[in-house]
């Protein structure tokens, strides 16, 4: 319980980059910042050619038991399988408020991580081929403003056969602690009603823009149907993770990527993004995990 009060009062002193998601155009930092630990780079050793060699080369025809050398893994992703008995998670901060959880409470040796993509900024249809070739299973957070140009992307990547989930990242991505209550309701509560008329499903699970948020947040996500507050331990950017502690992963580590493309990511792709993701990874003797599975 000490671990998990540590990290709620970092999480809420998180400084965040400003993200422009009213608009795709604007260049932006692809991450939010975690804290004031997030310094930490991983695979410091990598070297540049190993960085451009991480670029996937796509070949029509690769088989399916083959995926993963077509898009530049030198091994098959394994992937976690659903657990017997779900972990016992931490307790809600108070009555009528969700859970908040950044790190899955696995087993030391269960070399487990999960992936989570925010916000719908760029919707790169080689990342759909991708995604569904390696049967990713993401749970997405999508923000109305920029997502709902193409629902039907997050659509495709949810029923690509990977048991991917779609969930709330508000509607316009503001900073919650700078709401009052009945602001933060609607940000949240409008993209529920949203999300559920587009895809017939209320989701129980929210990301805070920035990481960000207080106790009014906490009430609002509660009365809009939110059961889990989903935040983050390591974050992709482009090259490297960036890490809340240390300079690794950790079993249960719930991990943070963006849906961005070159403008954002300095020229790189989004496909390039995740196989330097995947690979770092792999590289730690990690699985992948479907996050639903363990809440």
């Amino acid at each position: 319980m000490k671990y998990a009060r540590r990290l709620v009062a970092g999480t809420l002193t998180a400084g965040a980059l400003a993200l422009s998601l009213s608009g795709c155009g604007n260049s932006v930092d692809p991450i939010e910042r975690l804290g004031r630990k997030a310094g930490q780079s991983g695979s410091p050793s990598a070297s540049p050619s190993a960085r451009t060699s991480a670029a996937p080369s796509a070949q029509a025809g690769t088989p399916g038991d083959e995926a993963y050398r077509k898009w530049g893994l030198t091994a098959p992703l394994q992937y976690a399988p659903k657990p017997a008995q779900k972990p016992q998670l931490p307790k809600a901060a108070g009555p009528g408020k969700p859970v908040v959880v950044d790190r899955i409470p696995v087993a030391p040796n269960d070399k487990v991580v999960f992936l989570t993509f925010d916000d719908g900024a760029e919707k790169d249809p080689e990342f759909l081929k991708m995604a569904a070739d390696l049967k990713l299973p993401i749970s997405m957070f999508l923000t109305d403003n920029v997502a709902s140009s193409d629902y039907g992307y997050f659509e495709k990547l949810r029923d690509n056969g990977s048991n991917s989930t779609i969930n709330n990242h508000t509607l316009t991505h503001p900073n919650m602690r700078t709401l009052a209550f009945a602001a933060q309701k609607k940000e949240i509560c409008g993209q529920q009603e949203r999300l559920e008329k587009r895809f017939g499903k209320r989701p129980v699970l929210f990301r805070p823009p920035f990481g960000n948020y207080n106790d009014d947040t906490l009430k609002a996500a509660s009365e809009c149907g939110i059961n889990t507050v989903v935040l983050w331990r390591a974050s992709m950017q482009i090259n490297d993770f960036q890490y809340a502690e240390g300079s690794a992963l950790k079993p249960g580590d719930i991990v943070l990527a963006h849906f961005r493309g070159p403008s954002e990511l300095k020229g790189a792709t989004e496909i390039h993004m995740v196989t330097r993701m995947l690979q770092h990874i792999q590289e730690q003797g990690y699985k992948v995990g479907r996050l639903e599975d363990y809440l």
